[in-house]
């Protein structure tokens, strides 16, 4: 899905953190800038005045403006011409220099926002290429309840009724964190990162058959959710005879159902667990998140059994039977 962001938008976001002020074109708030054309466009999100392959946010300063003070009026009434006519989300002027009256006009004219702030370049540059970066990334809603389990983030899926939210509360009554329920949203944020956070309107609520809507916040106190967490793992519940189960060999009897799944541009680790009378899925994704964890460090308790069966055929010993 593709994202948008409004000159307003960033305006208002930022204004606060690096003390922006409108000098001209705020009629021109409006303009979008698209994720779409980030991705089709060479030139950075944020950066210093460029005419060649000009930034959407255009930061002038020191050094720029006096740039354009050396140039002849000609050139000069050329290059300010060239600038606006690129429709950069906004010009930026930084460190509270005086505004050139002719760049203060030419933005007002081309309805250009132009702002000011009391921060240096490198400052703006930092904070606007991440926050634009962030509000641009790719983004999606997957059907789940999003978890902080053992300080990762694991998202509970499976089908309507498979008691992802039973499994939910039981987890957030046995210490661990809820983050969103029902449509936790993903946001690329870096190339192998997925951050996952919560609707506004779901923020700190549970919903279960038969009891409604909970606040966990409320029930659990603030310790029991989190605001936004990476997503590292899947749990899949399956019911038998819900969905097509693949043949089980061995093999996934001793390292489990293990799989991956496509969310945005990351294959997401992914174990299925079967829901069935009796187990107890709040231990059964403990366990699960641990022996994630310890695969993550190198540690796979499957491998090392094969290699000790392994060792153990070819070394010929009989088997030591009680």
């Amino acid at each position: 899905m593709n994202q948008s962001l409004s000159a307003g938008e960033l305006f208002a976001q930022q204004h606060d953190r690096l003390g922006l002020r409108w000098l001209a074109g705020q009629i021109g708030q409006s303009r979008l800038l698209e994720s779409v054309e980030t991705n089709a466009r060479r030139p950075s999100l944020a950066g210093y005045l460029n005419i060649i392959y000009p930034n959407k946010v255009q930061i002038l300063g020191t050094e720029e403006l006096a740039w354009l003070d050396g140039l002849d009026s000609r050139l000069r009434w050329e290059t300010i011409e060239r600038v606006m006519q690129y429709r950069p989300l906004a010009l930026v002027i930084s460190k509270g220099q005086s505004c050139p009256e002719d760049l203060r006009e030419a933005a007002e004219e081309s309805q250009t926002p132009l702002w000011i702030s009391p921060r240096r370049g490198h400052e703006l540059l930092n904070h606007l290429q991440y926050h634009m970066a962030r509000a641009l990334a790719p983004r999606v809603t997957l059907h789940g309840v999003f978890m902080e389990v053992y300080s990762i983030g694991v998202l509970i899926t499976g089908e309507s009724g498979s008691g992802k939210s039973e499994l939910a509360l039981e987890l957030i009554s046995r210490g661990h964190r809820l983050v969103a329920d029902d449509a936790p949203e993903f946001t690329q944020i870096a190339p192998d990162v997925l951050d996952g956070t919560c609707p506004d309107l779901l923020q700190d609520l549970l919903e279960l058959r038969g009891l409604g809507v909970l606040n966990i916040r409320q029930m659990f106190g603030d310790t029991a959710v989190k605001r936004n967490k990476y997503l590292r793992l899947i749990v899949h519940l399956a019911r038998p005879g819900a969905e097509p189960q693949p043949h089980e060999d061995g093999m996934v009897r001793l390292t489990g159902d293990l799989g991956l799944r496509r969310v945005l541009d990351l294959d997401v680790p992914m174990i299925t667990l079967p829901v069935m009378p009796g187990r107890n899925l709040a231990v059964l994704t403990e366990a699960a998140t641990r022996t994630h964890i310890l695969r993550a460090k190198g540690i796979d308790p499957a491998a090392a059994f094969l290699a000790r069966h392994s060792h153990f055929l070819e070394s010929g010993e009989e088997p030591i039977l009680p």
